[in-house]
């Protein structure tokens, strides 16, 4: 049996028999387990929790209410949202404007432990699941542009002013997809949502900057999101040095963002870096990395055009080992 109701919170005990809470407190002796040391483990005041409490804060109290058991004996038990009980009693301490005296609940009598077991169960393991990125972006483009939702509406909901950019550059993202990406993709099956988060980063200002001054749009950037011209997806982040670079931009188009990176890591060796490399360890890499040399690799040296520039470095280094060994012989 249970019924929905809203509870006074000094009623409700924190739960010390949950899972979770019995995982931190196992390294505390049971003398010092109070309801202090619990809020403190409980992690409130931590970054992880700074969302919820947001929106709690704004939307004036909880939208899921919380379980409680009530005992026989009197005791009023939170088995689900302990957490948010007790960012209620940081309100009430901290003096936040609102009515944190009462909590939504669903008030079962006198569970069993079985019962008890089943409900955390759905709640954490077998319940609804966390939307991906992309459902995310979807629904808050829907309320945004066909609920008319205010943003700051949408915000409260979403954690507050805080989330801002992340929730604009989610709606951007998802229009980009949406309006540039999906009609390059030849059919349903090419479309894939999973390059969200490539999108998402294509709205930073350094990002959207980049392309426009090496004259580049996003429709540049969806098509090159069909060539498959990130290996991975965070490699979005460094498309400004990609683009600054004429050798990494030339490898990027022509093959992907691995081989411009491969450019971008040889530019930032300079002379001054390898000043305190001994010849040796020149010798013994430059050795390693020839013997290690595809045969592919070989005969592009041999007819490559793009290739020449590394050739004519390798001669320079065997025409120079050379001179010196000799002088060495001669001068025996």
């Amino acid at each position: 049996m249970s019924s929905y109701t809203e509870i006074d919170t000094a009623l409700l005990d924190l739960d010390f028999t949950n899972p979770r809470i019995q995982n931190y407190l196992q390294n505390y002796p049971e003398e010092s387990r109070s309801g202090e040391l619990l809020a403190m483990l409980l992690g409130t005041g931590t970054d992880s929790c700074a969302s919820l409490k947001e929106s709690i804060k704004e939307h004036g109290g909880i939208i899921n209410p919380i379980i409680v058991n009530h005992f026989p004996d009197g005791r009023y038990v939170v088995i689900e949202g302990n957490t948010r009980l007790q960012i209620y009693r940081d309100f009430i301490r901290d003096n936040v404007p609102g009515n944190w005296n009462k909590i939504r609940a669903i008030i079962y009598e006198n569970l069993e432990n079985n019962e008890m077991h089943s409900i955390r169960l759905q709640a954490h393991l077998v319940g609804p699941r966390d939307w991906d990125a992309y459902a995310k972006a979807k629904y808050l483009t829907f309320l945004s542009d066909e609920e008319k939702m205010p943003m700051k509406e949408l915000l409260a909901y979403c954690g507050g002013s805080s989330k801002a950019s992340e929730i604009r550059y989610m709606i951007q993202a998802y229009k980009d997809m949406r309006d540039i990406y999906a009609p390059l993709c030849e059919d349903d099956t090419q479309f894939d949502q999973k390059k969200f988060s490539g999108f998402v980063e294509l709205q930073k200002k350094n990002v959207v900057e980049s392309l426009q001054l090496h004259g580049y749009d996003k429709t540049d950037f969806a098509q090159w999101m069909v060539d498959e011209k990130f290996s991975r997806l965070e490699d979005v982040r460094r498309l400004p040095q990609i683009l600054n670079s004429k050798r990494a931009r030339q490898a990027f188009l022509k093959h992907d963002t691995a081989a411009a990176k491969k450019i971008l890591e040889a530019e930032d060796i300079t002379p001054d870096s390898l000043k305190n490399v001994t010849y040796e360890m020149l010798a013994n890499e430059l050795s390693k990395r020839m013997f290690d040399i595809t045969h592919v690799e070989v005969l592009k040296l041999k007819t490559d055009a793009e290739y020449e520039e590394k050739l004519n470095a390798l001669r320079k280094v065997v025409e120079t080992v050379q001179s010196i060994v000799l002088d060495e012989i001669d001068g025996n």
